[in-house]
Parts: C-alpha cells; sequence; structure tokens
C-alpha cells in the first residue's frame, strides 16, 4: 500500500494498460474467485442510473475487506454519431480499513483487459483443447484484447477474425500480426468451424452470430459481448447441446441472454469459481458466458495497488 502522506494516483489509458499484464491478471482473477467463493469478497448488484435519452451511469462497488473500489462507467450510445467515446469511465480504489483514495484507473482500460484475462483464465481452465487456432467474430476493443489475451496467456499463434464490417476485420488483422498471429479474415464464421478449438464471440448482436452446425466437439466458448436479456451472440440448440459455464450466476441468471433465451436448467450451470476446483465432466463443447462483475474490478485494482 502506498505510504499515509502520497496523494492518490491517478492512471491514464496507458498507464492502466501497462499496470495490468494479462497472465498476472488471470491469476489476480482466480484470487478473488476464490475469495468471492468463500464469502471473503462482497460485491452487490451493480446500479444503473437512467440519464434521460442521453445515456446511462452505471455504478458497481466491490470489497475484499483489505481494498475497496468503485467502478464509474457512462454509456452514451448516441456518441457514435458525434465521434465521442459511447463509454467511458474509472475505477476508484480505496484502502478499506480507512477510506483513504489510493488511485484511480482508466475504466475502459479495466473492463478490456479484465474481461478478456477472465476469458482466457476460463479458457486455461475449461478448453477441451486449449491450443487453437482461435476464431474471434467482432472487431472492437473486445475482440483487440482476447487477441491480446490469448496470445499472452495460452501462446495462441493462428487465429481468425470474422467481423460485419470487413475493413475493420483487416485492420484488426494487421494489430494481430504485431502480436505474432498469423491471422487470416474470413466473411462467414461457420466455415472456420471446423478448425477452431478455440472462439471468442464479442459483438453487440441481438441475435446469434453462428449456428454452430460445424461445431467441433472439443471446442470452446466464451461469449461476452452480449450483456442484456435481450441479446443473444448464441443459438438456443447449441446451448442446448453444450457444456455451460459463467462468470457468476447471480449475474448471469440477470443477464446472459445467450442462456435466458435458451431456457437453460441453471441446475447445469457452473460458475467458473467453482469450476476451478471441480473435473471436467461430460462430453461436447464448452460454453463460458461472461456478463462482468465488478470483482474482476476489485482483482485489476488489487493487483495494481497491493
Amino acid at each position: 500500500m502506498p505510504e499515509p502522506d502520497m496523494a492518490p494516483r491517478v492512471f491514464d489509458a496507458v498507464q492502466t494498460r501497462s499496470a495490468l499484464p494479462y497472465t498476472a491478471l488471470c491469476d489476480a482473477i482466480a484470487e478473488v474467485l476464490e475469495a468471492y467463493r468463500t464469502g471473503r469478497v462482497i460485491a452487490p448488484e451493480r446500479l444503473a442510473v437512467s440519464m434521460g435519452e442521453q445515456g446511462t451511469l452505471l455504478l458497481m462497488p466491490a470489497t475484499d475487506g483489505r481494498t475497496a473500489i468503485t467502478k464509474l462507467v457512462t454509456v452514451h450510445p448516441a456518441n457514435r454519431e458525434k465521434r465521442l467515446p459511447t463509454i467511458q469511465g474509472e475505477v476508484i480504489v480505496f484502502e478499506a480499513a480507512t477510506g483513504r483514495r489510493l488511485g484511480i484507473l482508466d475504466g475502459v482500460t479495466v473492463t478490456a483487459r479484465r474481461t478478456a484475462a477472465l476469458s482466457a483464465l476460463a479458457a486455461r481452465t475449461l478448453a477441451p483443447n486449449p491450443s487453437g487456432p482461435l476464431l474471434v467474430i467482432g472487431a472492437g476493443a473486445q475482440a483487440r484484447s482476447h487477441l491480446e489475451a490469448y496470445r499472452e496467456v495460452l501462446a495462441i499463434d493462428k487465429a481468425v477474425i470474422c467481423s460485419r464490417t470487413r475493413a475493420h476485420a483487416e485492420a484488426l488483422a494487421d494489430y494481430a500480426r504485431s502480436l505474432g498471429f498469423q491471422i487470416d479474415v474470413a466473411d462467414d464464421p461457420e466455415s472456420i468451424l471446423k478448425d477452431a478449438t478455440l472462439i471468442v464471440t464479442a459483438t453487440n448482436s441481438a441475435s446469434p452470430v453462428l449456428s454452430g452446425h460445424h461445431l467441433r466437439q472439443d471446442a470452446f466458448i466464451s461469449a461476452v459481448g452480449a450483456f442484456t436479456p435481450f441479446m443473444a451472440e448464441l443459438p438456443a440448440k447449441l446451448i442446448g447441446r453444450s457444456r455451460l459455464y459463467v462468470d457468476t450466476l447471480e449475474g448471469a441468471r440477470a443477464e446472459a441472454g445467450d442462456y435466458i433465451q435458451a431456457n437453460v436448467d441453471w441446475a447445469r450451470v457452473i460458475p467458473l469459481a467453482e469450476a476451478i476446483h471441480r473435473p471436467m465432466s461430460g462430453q461436447g463443447p464448452v460454453v463460458f458466458k461472461s456478463v462482468g462483475h465488478a470483482m474482476f474490478d476489485l482483482a485489476a485494482a488489487r493487483l495494481v495497488f497491493s
């Protein structure tokens, strides 16, 4: 912890990125998941406050008794037309014993990196065949961070990118090559399913982005794009024949449209905190669904300030 006379440190996006290497962040998330499983982390449901037609303010607190955080995020979809960021935010970090402000992390960077690190941790834990190749559906910030995380944590070196906008996919492919990937761009994800053992869906689509008819039995899918009950990147039939995992059960029950629209039997769904301690069972593809949770922001804060 910083000395009492030190002022809170403010990390910009570049500094936040440098402070959160993916492998270390994976380990930090695993530690927080264990603390959460054993009741040592408190993280209430996020609060969404409407700001009228302009946007939404999201508040997400969490603490482990030593470190406390509040993540503040604003979402303004209309900002696209103004060429402004649609999502902005920060993570404010406190010393739990005194309430002293330790610092502020760039919230958008924390979200991108901890989501991808969580996904990589799930793949490392659950994927039947984690050697790849990797199929990424989407070409936005989460697609980029997942390429980074899977390259660093799992040493994946072959990937294919699919996006509705070919130019965006090509631009992301150029970046992936700088990371050491052998990369291709495809217009149809179905044509890649016979080869891909790792799949990331990172889109804001309200309807499925793949059918899964040609999905391998040893495939692992990390579905991170859909975040409301009304969005589903994966079809119900695929969900029905897969082994199902989530970041947290309470979050998934409220927001995981992929599972909710498939009317899953929640007794089949295993949270990652338990899966880390439980041997894999059954056969068929594995789906890991993440909708986000403040404890993962807490993990990032612990990594930076502990």
